[in-house]
Formats: C-alpha cells, structure tokens, sequence
C-alpha cells in the first residue's frame, strides 16, 4: 500500500530556470532518484538559476540535505552566485540553518509561486551498491560546508566508509532500505552505521 507521505520530487524547467519540489518524506530511498536529476540538470547548457521548493516537505533527512547542498556547490561553481530555497515549514528551516545551508542558499520563507505544469522526476531504481555512494557523499558534502557538520557526521562518515569496504569484502550493507533511518533528521540525532 502506498504512503501518503512517501517522498516524491517535482520539477518544472522554464528559460533555464529549473524549481525542482520535494514534496513529504524526502529520505535516503529517493537520493538515487535526486541526485540523477541535479547531474542531468548541470548538464543542460541551458540552465541559469535554481529554485528548491520545500513548502511542502514533512521531513527531511541528512542524505537529502547532502544533495540538495551538492545544488548549492554546482551552482556556486557554474554560476558564482547561490540558489533559492523556499521553506514555508518551520521545522524545515531550522533543520536547513542547522546544518549551515543559509551560508549556500538564499532561504526564503514565501509560499511557492509555482503550483501547476510540475513533472514528476523520472524515479532511478534505488540500487544498494550506488545508493550507499550516493550516501557517502551526500555526507561527505555536508561536512564541507562548515566545521559544525564536519563534527557532526565525521563518525558516519567513516562508518559508511568502512561498510563501504566491508562491503568488497563481504555483503551489501542496506543503505537505502530498512537502515535509511541511519541518516539523521537532525545534527546529533543520528544512529551510527554498523
């Protein structure tokens, strides 16, 4: 049976400018799904500015915080200049100050102006091997963004490195199944891996 809150992800493309919208629970079983949008979208010559709508995201966690900071770092890169968040949510946007995202995004607390002509991102099949590196460096891009985060995840980090050679060696750990709730909602929350 499908769940209500399942995290699903939207977007809509206009003149290069893409509004991606997460909308529900936006937890590591969709990093696959996320982070193939973002490379597809830097890769459109086309592209200028980025919008993330959050207005209607119940829950985030830090997998998905990781990628839409790799948004943030792309865009500083391509276009030297920061991306726009919406957050309506104030729950939502404490997790996103928590983590130091207001220093990579202009946040901004308005509802969405863009309700309609919103495409469902092509779902990528969450594959364990490529989700646990999708895991790790989700994380290891929120660590880089200051040195609270850097303290904060460097313990997940290195487990996620280890059960990623663990996982030569042996098994494939479950990183984006049962175990998602490893990634944590909020900075110290978090359960360790392995």
């Amino acid at each position: 049976m499908p769940d209500s809150n399942a995290g699903r992800a939207l977007y809509a493309e206009h003149q290069g400018t893409y509004v991606l919208k997460l909308v529900g629970d936006i937890r590591a079983p969709i990093c696959a799904t996320l982070d193939r949008f973002v490379e597809s979208m830097f890769c459109d010559v086309k592209l200028r500015s980025i919008l993330v709508d959050l207005s209607e995201t119940q829950l985030i966690d830090s997998t998905a915080l990781g990628l839409i900071a790799k948004i943030a770092v792309h865009t500083r890169k391509r276009f030297q200049e920061k991306p726009v968040i919406i957050s309506t949510r104030p729950d939502i946007t404490r997790i996103l100050d928590s983590m130091g995202l207001e220093q990579v995004f202009d946040i901004v607390q308005e509802a969405s102006v863009i309700s309609h002509a919103m495409n469902e991102v092509p779902v990528e099949r969450c594959v364990e091997s490529s989700a646990c590196q999708k895991v790790l460096e989700a994380h290891r891009v929120l660590m880089s963004l200051n040195e609270k985060n850097h303290e904060t995840f460097k313990e997940v980090v290195a487990a996620l490195e280890f059960d990623q050679f663990d996982d030569v060696m042996n098994s494939t750990p479950d990183c984006c199944g049962g175990d998602s709730e490893n990634t944590s909602v909020l900075p110290g929350t978090h359960k360790h891996v392995g």
